[in-house]
């Protein structure tokens, strides 16, 4: 049991850090403003809802992963 809680809690901390990576080094440099057609709102709401979006996605995995591993630590 004690593997499985270490084994989520690095998945946990490989999926932050992995988001973190993709928050910073490609969505943080995107401009859309470069060309005038998009006010600064509307290049911060697609930027939040891509970081939105990812953040479902890894809660997503989480669980999925939570549930493989306790599954089967309790041999169900």
């Amino acid at each position: 049991m004690r593997f499985a809680l270490v084994g989520f809690l690095f998945v946990m901390w490989i999926l932050m850090l992995i988001g973190g990576g993709i928050i910073v080094a490609v969505l943080g440099p995107i401009s859309l403003l470069g060309d005038s057609s998009f006010p600064w709102f509307v290049s911060s709401g697609i930027k939040a809802a891509f970081a939105i979006s990812l953040v479902i996605i890894w809660i997503f995995i989480l669980f999925k992963v939570k549930n493989w591993i306790f599954t089967k630590e309790l041999n169900f």
